[in-house]
């Protein structure tokens, strides 16, 4: 990682919620490790993770790294003082307020702009304005989607041909046309914001902001979904540059989650170290996704069916901001068989952990990948974003995941609508010996294909230089 570029200045300015800050701590110190002037943009009560993440790193570029702050507007869009990041936000209803703060940020980071003269710009996606603020100066800015490239492709295509709009039911099966491999979708597994078609929508500033700025950066590799890559390229027609698995990069780095793991990370590995090998399921539905109580049971119950030893991540509430009890002997029934933790959990050491044998996943994109790099299937479990797409890629093109039938697409709460018996036949699916051979196999070429990629002369790493090289001769 040893090119040095200097004089290149980059600004980086993350989206506030931990399924973007953590890619993006990464991404900071990959910059920087190639001598990029990395300044992370954020807000002050924000600010300490970031500089928490970077003074943990076992590196000597974090010299290169600097955080600016700016101040965010929560009053006056009538949010509770203090409210800076998407886990302090009382009610997932407040979430457009959220965004509307995001919005009035444009003010003060064309300031800084003014102020420090940055080479580029990479922003989330969630701030669609950030392409124009730096056009304003004729700064390049780069967007960071922090998704897949088949889920970019995906919803693209969905935008353009609408293709649940020519099914007579919300159950009935498409096949997503001009797209690469026969992907089938029903209406309700596709987003209400791309079905509403509105074209002032959030979501159509979003993707008419990519297509206006200089590229996109994904947190993929090439060799994972290149049919994929090539059709964001050349039929999309956005530029972009895949410099994944980003959590890869910094090996040492594996217990960054955003927040302290809530159980002790030695306990559980101490736990997993009495398993065998293949022997425990992992359950985790990432830090937004929230379940009623009797989803929660369901999942419990089919857990226990399953007979499989488990790690159960629940998070730390349900759909009525409690904590989740679950039913009373469960937990005493599942001793030394079932480890539940509440809150945040070492993701990243447990996957890797040779007891474990599959990962039941809400197929949020950053836990996919850390799916991938540990070379374990899936039991695939999506609620809303851009799941349901990841899910087909996991399923139906990679082949290492098993599907448990979620049947429609929402927000933040799953649907409610899978049954314990579903998810004891896909849990039990991915453990048999029989079809976890071929998952796992399939699996394991993946990870090793993803290690390759960011070594030297892989393709993520050439990439990533590729995209050095040009932003400082544009520089200069």
């Amino acid at each position: 990682m040893g090119s040095n570029h200097g004089p290149l200045h980059i600004f980086f300015f993350p989206f506030m919620a931990h399924g973007h800050t953590i890619p993006f701590v990464h991404m900071v110190k990959l910059f920087a490790a190639k001598g990029v002037r990395s300044t992370i943009i954020t807000t002050p009560l924000n600010a300490p993770t970031f500089s928490k993440a970077i003074k943990n790193g076992k590196t000597q570029h974090t010299k290169y790294i600097q955080i600016q702050t700016i101040e965010f507007p929560n009053v006056e869009v009538g949010l509770p003082e203090g409210c800076e990041h998407i886990d302090s936000i009382p009610s997932l209803d407040l979430f457009p307020s959220f965004l509307q703060a995001t919005s009035l940020l444009q003010e003060p980071f064309e300031q800084l702009l003014v102020q420090h003269c940055p080479n580029c710009v990479v922003a989330d996606m969630f701030f669609p304005w950030a392409t124009d603020s730096a056009a304003k100066f004729g700064i390049p800015r780069l967007v960071f989607h922090g998704v897949s490239f088949f889920a970019l492709c995906a919803s693209n295509v969905m935008s353009l041909y609408q293709p649940y709009n020519n099914t007579s039911s919300d159950s009935e099966v498409f096949i997503i046309p001009s797209f690469p491999g026969e992907i089938k979708m029903t209406r309700l597994q596709v987003a209400d914001f791309i079905r509403k078609d509105d074209t002032n929508s959030f979501w159509n500033k979003v993707n008419e902001s990519a297509r206006k700025s200089y590229g996109v950066l994904v947190n993929s590799f090439y060799e994972l979904e290149k049919d994929y890559a090539d059709h964001y390229e050349k039929i999309v027609g956005i530029k972009a540059w895949p410099i994944g698995p980003l959590c890869l990069w910094y090996k040492e780095e594996k217990t960054f989650r955003g927040e302290k793991p809530s159980f002790d990370e030695h306990e559980c590995l101490k736990w997993l170290d009495k398993k065998k090998c293949n022997s425990v399921v992992y359950v985790c539905f990432g830090s937004v996704t929230i379940f009623s109580d009797s989803q929660l049971r369901e999942i419990a119950m089919g857990l226990e069916a399953s007979g499989q030893q488990f790690i159960w991540v629940v998070g730390k509430k349900n759909e009525d901001g409690e904590e989740w009890i679950p039913d009373e002997g469960f937990e005493k029934r599942m001793e030394g068989k079932g480890l539940i933790i509440r809150g945040w959990a070492p993701q990243v050491l447990i996957l890797e952990h040779e007891a474990i044998g599959a990962f039941v996943t809400h197929c949020g994109w950053n836990s996919t990948l850390e799916g991938v790099i540990a070379g374990v299937p899936m039991v695939t479990f999506p609620v809303g974003a851009e799941q349901f797409y990841n899910e087909k890629l996991l399923t139906e093109v990679l082949k290492i995941g098993v599907p448990v039938g979620v049947k429609k697409w929402s927000r933040f709460v799953g649907d409610g609508s899978v049954k314990w018996d579903a998810i004891e036949k896909a849990v039990k699916r991915v453990m048999a010996e029989k079809e976890a051979e071929g998952l796992r196999s399939r699996a394991t070429v993946l990870a090793q294909m993803a290690r390759r990629a960011v070594e030297e002369g892989g393709t993520s790493n050439k990439s990533l230089d590729s995209l050095v090289e040009e932003l400082g001769s544009l520089s200069h």
